[in-house]
């Protein structure tokens, strides 16, 4: 499916469910495709961090991509992280990615290496150059050490090098400004920029940022409860904020999964993925609740803190 219009709604990062072996799980990502096409989802994300991009090697990359691709068929777009080090290696994977059928491009700046401002917009013009599909930025500065400034975002969607931003930035405020700067808060006036999107990645605030008028969110969370999101998101579109503010404060109590693992034991993003991925797995989306290696793996008593967490939000385990 084509982005012939700026992409707006659900659109979960997809976990990359593994077997016992480390290998993709190719039958129980598609099954989670199925979950979250049928629950209404307006886009797919696979290979961002929720994906564990980072633990991928590249034929693990292109096989879930692959996958997600052709089970999706068509239904909703694709959009395919190229998360990397350097434009060449961003590239490569750009390449990879539109011939396994992927609608959009979704890269990061730089990391590793200091970037400046300018080198970060001649990486983007360049992949944008270098491969002919829509292209969003992410902004993730704790793994990658540098933020997007509005400054830099409007002059590269203005010149249509991008079609929009995932911010994962944490800066609520900056995206607040941003939002304003691209044309005002009811998320569809772009101004000289009018099919760039603006996507939170913050699965706890999407009714602020859906007021504040961006177009959509990628939640992590949204893997294992999509059709909530999907609820929250029509309930804003219709300006029902009430609604969308109730919404919310369920996710947000269903998101505190992320806090099974203990912090002695674990850092908070291996807590947080293995909260997701043992979730999908007691509701039988996936076989297996495994993370990448080197993540420790969810103790039982942390897998039966998400359990409770499950029932609570009337998400009822099946395993």
């Amino acid at each position: 499916m084509s982005l012939t219009a700026p992409l707006r709604g659900v659109v979960p990062p997809v976990c990359t469910p593994f077997g016992s072996d480390g290998e993709v799980d190719t039958g129980s990502l598609a099954r989670l495709v199925g979950h979250l096409v049928d629950s209404g989802v307006h886009g797919l994300f696979a290979l961002g961090s929720t994906s564990e991009v980072a633990y991928l090697t590249d034929e693990q990359r292109a096989t879930a991509l692959e996958t997600v691709v052709r089970t999706a068929d068509g239904r909703v777009p694709v959009l395919a992280g190229v998360i990397d080090t350097t434009t060449a290696r961003v590239t490569a994977h750009a390449r990879t990615a539109a011939a396994l059928g992927a609608d959009a491009l979704v890269a990061t700046a730089p990391f590793y290496t200091r970037t400046h401002p300018k080198e970060i917009a001649r990486h983007f013009r360049g992949l944008r150059e270098a491969v002919d599909l829509p292209l969003f930025a992410y902004d993730l500065p704790v793994s990658v050490h540098s933020k997007l400034s509005a400054a830099l975002v409007r002059e590269l969607a203005e010149e249509s090098t991008l079609a929009g931003l995932k911010d994962s930035s944490g800066d609520e405020g900056g995206l607040r400004r941003l939002i304003v700067e691209l044309g005002g808060r009811d998320g569809r006036d772009r101004g000289a920029a009018p099919r760039f999107s603006i996507l939170t990645g913050s699965e706890l605030t999407v009714d602020a940022a859906l007021l504040a008028g961006a177009d959509g969110v990628v939640p992590g969370l949204g893997n294992v409860d999509p059709a909530d999101y999907v609820r929250l998101y029509d309930a804003a579109r219709a300006g029902d904020w009430a609604r969308a503010a109730a919404e919310q404060e369920r996710l947000v109590e269903l998101f505190a999964m992320v806090d099974a693992g203990p912090e002695a034991d674990m850092s908070r993003s291996s807590s947080a993925l293995g909260s997701f991925k043992e979730a999908l797995r007691l509701l039988g989306v996936v076989g297996n609740g495994v993370t990448a290696f080197p993540q420790i793996p969810l103790s039982a008593e942390s897998v039966a803190q998400v359990a409770r967490r499950l029932r609570d939000a009337g998400l009822p385990p099946v395993r």
